[in-house]
Formats: C-alpha cells, sequence, structure tokens
C-alpha cells in the first residue's frame, strides 16, 4: 500500500503571488502522480473577492489531477468584520465559504486512507492572542473540540488506513522565524500528537520543513508559492508519501535561473504507529 500527497501551501493570490511559481506547479503536479491534493490555507493575501477567484481557478486546476482538500488560513478570515457585521463568527469567513464552500474543516476518506482536518485560524480571538502586539490576528489557536472532533474522524476509519490530519498553522518551531504558529504551543502539540494522525500537513511558515511530533506523528511543512518566502529562500511544496511502514517527506524547490521546481530534499521517517495498529480512541485525547 502507498498513499501519495502534494502538500502546497501559502499560495497568497494577490499582490504577493508569483505566477511563474503557480504555473510552474500545476504543469509539475500531475508529473507527481498524487492520489490527493491538500492546500493548507492562506489562498489569498486580503481575503478580497478578486483573490479567492484567482485561489479558487487555481484550486480547480489542481482537481484535473486528483481530490483537493482546501481549509482556510489566518489570511483567509476577515476578522476585522466580526465586530461589526451581523452573524458573528460566520462572518469572518463569508467571502472563503462563498468559494470553497460552508466546511471550514473538511474531510476526505479514501479506501486506503482518511484525511480529517482542524480549524486553527481564527484572526483576533481570545485563545489565539498573547503577549506580543505582532502577533494580533496571526497566531492560531487549536481547540480542544477541534481536536476531539478529528480524532473521532480518524478513530473511525480502518485500522489500515492512512491517517491524515491537515491543519494551517505550523506546528514545529520554524528554523528562521524561530516561532511557533500557534499560540499555547505546548498543549497544542500534545493534543495533535494524541490525534492519532500518521502525518500531519501545515503551512504558515513560509518555510519548508520536515519531523515528527514526540517521535510520533510525521509533520509536513509546505513553503510558500509566493514572494514572501522566509529569508529570502526559493519558494518549496511538497509530496508526502506513505507506505506500510514509512513516510518521506519530499521538498519540491524553485529553481531560478530554470524557472522550474525540482525535487531537492527527501526526509523518510517510521510510520508513527505501524502497519494494522490500533485505532485511536477519543478518550485519548490530551488536555
Amino acid at each position: 500500500m502507498s498513499f501519495s500527497i502534494v502538500h502546497i501551501s501559502d499560495p497568497h493570490f494577490g499582490a504577493s503571488a508569483d505566477l511563474a511559481l503557480i504555473r510552474a506547479a500545476e504543469e509539475l503536479v500531475p508529473d507527481l502522480g498524487p492520489r490527493a491534493i491538500v492546500v493548507s490555507g492562506d489562498l489569498t493575501q486580503r481575503a478580497r473577492h478578486g483573490e479567492f477567484q484567482a485561489a479558487l481557478a487555481f484550486v480547480h486546476e489542481l482537481e484535473r489531477t486528483a481530490p483537493v482538500m482546501v481549509i482556510p488560513g489566518n489570511h483567509d478570515v476577515q476578522w476585522w468584520t466580526r465586530p461589526y457585521v451581523p452573524g458573528g463568527m460566520a462572518a469572518k469567513y463569508r467571502k472563503y465559504m462563498q468559494y470553497f464552500g460552508p466546511h471550514l474543516t473538511p474531510t476526505m476518506r479514501f479506501p486506503e486512507a482518511v484525511m480529517a482536518s482542524v480549524l486553527t485560524s481564527h484572526g483576533l480571538a481570545w485563545g489565539s492572542l498573547t503577549l506580543r502586539p505582532r502577533d494580533m490576528a496571526v497566531k492560531g489557536h487549536l481547540s480542544k473540540r477541534e481536536v476531539t472532533r478529528a480524532t473521532r474522524v480518524l478513530a473511525d476509519a480502518d485500522p489500515d488506513a492512512v491517517r491524515i490530519l491537515v491543519v494551517h498553522h505550523n506546528v514545529l518551531r520554524g528554523q528562521i522565524s524561530d516561532r511557533m504558529g500557534l499560540a499555547r504551543w505546548r498543549q497544542a502539540e500534545r493534543r495533535l500528537a494524541s490525534v492519532g494522525a500518521d502525518v500531519a500537513l501545515c503551512g504558515h511558515d513560509h518555510q519548508e520543513m520536515a519531523g515528527t511530533l514526540y517521535g510520533g506523528t510525521v509533520v509536513s511543512g509546505a513553503g510558500t508559492l509566493s514572494t514572501r518566502s522566509r529569508g529570502g529562500r526559493p519558494a518549496v511544496f511538497n509530496r508526502v508519501t506513505v507506505d506500510d511502514d514509512a513516510v518521506a517527506v519530499e521538498f519540491y524547490t524553485w529553481e531560478f535561473d530554470r524557472k522550474l521546481f525540482r525535487r531537492t530534499e527527501a526526509s523518510t521517517f517510521p510510520r508513527p504507529t505501524g502497519h494494522r495498529r490500533a485505532a485511536p480512541t477519543p478518550a485519548a485525547v490530551a488536555p
């Protein structure tokens, strides 16, 4: 059994998008033969209609190759409207839902895999506030309710199925930024580790990353398909392949001179729970 995912994040359609990167990714993805494609948030720069329209066209092009899961990032949330627009929480996501549907936390099921997502992008919210003003509406918050729901989704899968969790904010510390994407990150890490996923896919930090949570769940952090790459580094998207015993995370890095993406690095990790593992239970969710 092998299950392959192309993992893209943070295209930031708008002034920050790099159309050469977008076109090159669209051309390469079919050759990678993914079973599924994930775009883990920040489709837009300012949550404007034109930006969402361009992002939707990009997703439709990707869907020509494989089913695509999309989740909102912090740039896709109109958090500033909540105090003034009727509708409360729904007002923040109104434009996103207009283009990508009402489900902020989609689920995908395949015969050999299940993919669940959690919502961490809330804009300005109590759960994501920190003492640093620069974190306002940038940090994410992972609630216990979201973790419990995702755990149940994965627990319902066949014991042999690949379990994938999708989250926007980076769950490993950025090497250049030295920042965690989630507020109360120690608690968030424990909760994520308790879900029982083989792999967690994230973005937000604009730098590629691969590692594990507590030596278990393998983390794939995709870079950005925009001009906002961390530290002036080239853009990167990932391919993740899960087989019976291992998880491979490959980086496809933009080459400025040749104007194309090329596989530059691969990391392989043991599959956290091995083959024919016991399914997790919601009772195992960490505090």
